[in-house]
């Protein structure tokens, strides 16, 4: 069962919870009635999209508008018996150093790995296997949510725009929450559907995000902000590259459009699956980031907001155990964290 799987399990008790407190409550209580099914669907959505804002307000703010990888306020300590010695930060970085550590993790791994890194002062990076074709997973959903935001802020597209669920294009399980609660002429708005494809990676909202915004056109915008391996026959391929291309375009468009971006990286930042990249970090780090899984792959992309912030990427495939799979990806971001922060 992948970490998806068993959220969706959860998710679906959850449901099955408040349907069950609801009948004790108020007799013959279904939540497929059309007496209640909307209002329950609506307040479940509302947390959904208002639970991380909230996060954002709790927390005091990220990033300066217009730079978003300004220094984190959050912790920035390396691992306690840290052994790495402290770098001179007015010297270049020196990331062959890091390469290595990396490689030597690596080495006592089973699975394939597609890493990229880039230190966002320097611009300098790390590759490994960095234009291995991995299955994407959900991390294609930054991509897909990012050319809807792109389309808002050029005045193409509107967030109270309402996508019309079609069961027969749109339905897919896995993760999510519209699995359960939609039904066929159920309409929802652009801003819902980012949101839920980004926090909770629902799957059907995904699907009608793509459905309406054109397959072949968000194809031909991942190409046009770097992606080079792009659904190669129909598959949802990529590499650890390509990814990062994706991580840098969504702080270019941060940059461009501060008010647009900062909702963007705000999602990325509060998801519900917060285990890879964050999983060993200093708690309170911001990790804009989306996480990925099927059977064998678990990938992790996004942004780090350390005192020297950075893109990561790790892709893998050939894990025998998902969660492994990430508490994996969890020990090579902590590797580049304390690394980065020698150099600060």
């Amino acid at each position: 069962m992948t970490r998806l799987e068993k959220g969706t399990k959860a998710l679906s008790a959850l449901i099955g919870s408040i349907s069950n407190r609801l009948r004790s409550r108020f007799g013959n209580f279904r939540l497929r009635s059309s007496n209640y099914k909307r209002p329950v669907v609506a307040v479940l959505l509302l947390i959904m999209v208002l639970t991380p804002l909230g996060l954002v307000v709790a927390r005091g703010g990220y990033w300066r508008i217009g730079a978003p990888w300004e220094r984190s306020t959050a912790g920035t300590a390396p691992a306690p018996g840290s052994s790495r010695p402290a770098v001179d930060s007015a010297a270049a970085p020196d990331y062959e150093a890091l390469r290595q550590e990396l490689l030597e993790y690596l080495q006592g791994q089973d699975a394939v790995f597609g890493i990229y890194f880039k230190d966002l002062k320097s611009q300098k990076t790390v590759e490994i296997n960095a234009e291995e074709p991995i299955e994407a997973a959900s991390t294609v959903k930054v991509p897909v949510v990012l050319y809807l935001n792109t389309l808002v802020a050029e005045g193409k597209e509107d967030w109270r725009t309402r996508v019309t669920y079609n069961s027969a294009t749109d339905y897919q399980d896995g993760a999510g929450i519209l699995q359960f609660t939609a039904r066929d002429g159920d309409s929802f708005s652009l801003r819902v559907l980012a949101n839920l494809a980004i926090t909770i990676s629902d799957n059907i909202a995904n699907r009608m995000l793509m459905r309406h915004l054109g397959r072949d056109n968000i194809i031909a915008f991942m190409k046009e902000i770097g992606g080079k391996t792009v659904y190669p026959g129909g598959q949802n391929v990529t590499t650890a590259r390509d990814m990062a291309a994706y991580m840098e375009a969504v702080l270019d468009f941060a940059q461009k459009h501060p008010e647009e971006g900062k909702r963007l990286l705000d999602d990325m930042a509060n998801p519900i699956y917060h285990v890879g990249l964050p999983g060993k970090l200093p708690p309170g780090l911001i990790v804009a980031h989306k996480e990925g899984d099927v059977s064998g792959v678990a990938n992790d992309v996004g942004i780090v907001f350390a005192s020297r912030p950075y893109i990561l990427v790790v892709l893998s495939r050939g894990a025998y155990d998902v969660d492994q799979g990430f508490a994996n990806i969890a020990s090579i971001s902590r590797i580049v964290y304390d690394y980065q922060e020698s150099l600060s």
